[in-house]
């Protein structure tokens, strides 16, 4: 596991908290900032439609508030004009009622380029708008907004030949097992969008209270990280692959109280895509969903498909996903021929839906969206799934309540479907193929 992090002098406390779920969950480690000195960015130069003296501004303020072995930078009402937000271990961003972070829509002012991702491979691309790269004590807090100016990464939705070659070679690459370093992805044909929020092997993260609206890619991914607490968040983020958290190869996550209004999934849980997963041996694990509410989404929660490296013990529980949102399934787990990894001891009870466009469960194992013909399979690695448990689910309209895709020389297995409350259903209760021990 990699989970290393920068070495402070002290660092702000830390608290326990308890967290409920239906297997042996750890107590997740949060950071306290409430003695912390206040950094406010106006004190440093901040000038508000001044991008270059806001950016640097909020740098200076991160850095004099690390130096001090904590403290809270300070976003005050007011929009805020910047580029990329790199923080740093005991540090609180912090904005206030009122306050719009809106980040830059040039490409340049990601740059240079950082250690990332890209849909499941490690690459050198963007900086994510807010980053954050092997910190502890880490948050984002207040009742302020960040938001992103969309007018580029719009332009870089499409997928054209150029696009398309440039994920081949990184998928090449990670095949072979090229060093990360090696990895540079930032050039005009490869226009790989970065995350909006990325954690990238942090320990004891927080994000709490505010609003985030519009993403060039992912919008909230804590990667590799340890204790991540995401709650009173409302996620608006209607562009292409925009989902609202992806937490990957990560462990110990709570996620509540939180408004999803996205254009993908609501939450997306991975572990890395086919030698990524299987070289950095870090499954998602500990991760409990709760008192949620998603306007629009493909998924409530998608496991997958990027998921070499293992997903585990993930606990849904009492979300609404409200009348007339567009969604595809409530839970649907998604690998393929070339992922590896496993999926097991999935828990979702207590969700509420309006028309389902497909159904309250998909389980497949063929899912290769454009790498099907992008590349062939190298090695071929197929998904053990077990032990999924449905209960105490009402929704209105569905094609069918449970699509089970299985592989004859691997069956799903240990399904089980309790109480489960539909509308009508256009096609067939249940489609299954290779399905052990299905239960309802």
């Amino acid at each position: 596991m990699l989970y290393a992090v920068g070495s402070q002098t002290s660092d702000v406390p830390v608290r326990k908290l308890k967290v409920k779920a239906r297997f042996a969950m750890p107590d997740i480690l949060v950071p306290d900032f409430s003695k912390s000195k206040r950094f406010r960015i106006t004190d440093f130069g901040a000038v508000a439609g001044d991008k270059e003296k806001v950016s640097g501004a909020i740098r200076q303020a991160i850095d004099a508030a690390n130096k001090a072995g904590g403290g809270i930078v300070v976003v005050p009402a007011g929009e805020w004009v910047t580029g990329k937000v790199h923080l740093k271990s005991n540090v609180n961003l912090h904005l206030e009622k009122g306050a719009v972070l809106l980040f830059s829509e040039r490409p340049e002012d990601y740059l240079p380029a950082v250690h990332s991702t890209w849909e499941g491979i490690e690459c050198y691309n963007y900086s994510p708008l807010i980053y954050a790269y092997r910190c502890k004590n880490v948050a984002i807090t207040g009742e302020g907004e960040v938001r992103a100016k969309m007018e580029v990464w719009k332009e870089w939705f499409a997928r054209p030949r150029p696009h398309m070659e440039s994920i081949k070679r990184l998928y090449n690459l990670a095949q072979d097992y090229t060093p990360v370093q090696e990895r540079q992805m930032v050039n005009d044909t490869a226009h790989l969008r970065p995350q909006f929020i990325q954690f990238n092997r942090c320990e004891n993260v927080l994000l709490e209270g505010i609003t985030i609206t519009n993403s060039p890619f992912w919008t909230i991914h804590p990667y590799l990280c340890r204790n991540v607490v995401i709650r009173k968040l409302k996620v608006y983020a209607h562009g292409h692959n925009n989902d609202g958290v992806d937490p990957e190869m990560s462990r110990n996550v709570l996620i509540e109280d939180c408004v999803f209004d996205q254009g993908d999934d609501a939450i997306a849980i991975k572990s890395g895509r086919n030698p990524e997963g299987w070289r950095l041996k870090t499954p998602s694990k500990n991760i409990v969903i709760r008192n949620l509410t998603v306007k629009n989404g493909h998924q409530l929660v998608a496991i997958g498909s990027e998921l070499s490296g293992g997903i585990e013990n993930v606990d849904i529980d009492h979300c609404e996903v409200v009348d007339g949102a567009k969604l595809n399934h409530l839970l649907f787990i998604k690998t393929n021929e070339r992922m590896g990894g496993y999926v097991k001891n999935i828990y979702a009870s207590n969700l509420t839906a309006g028309k389902i466009d497909l159904g309250v469960l998909g389980i497949e194992t063929d899912v290769l969206y454009q790498w099907r013909t992008l590349v062939p399979t190298k090695i071929r690695k197929l998904t053990p799934i077990s032990d999924i448990y449905l209960s105490n689910i009402l929704a209105k309209d569905v094609k069918f309540e449970s699509r089970i895709l299985g592989q004859k020389e691997l069956p799903v297995k240990n399904v089980s479907m309790k109480n489960i409350t539909t509308g009508k259903v256009q096609e067939k209760k249940e489609i299954h193929e290779n399905v052990l021990n299905f239960q309802h």
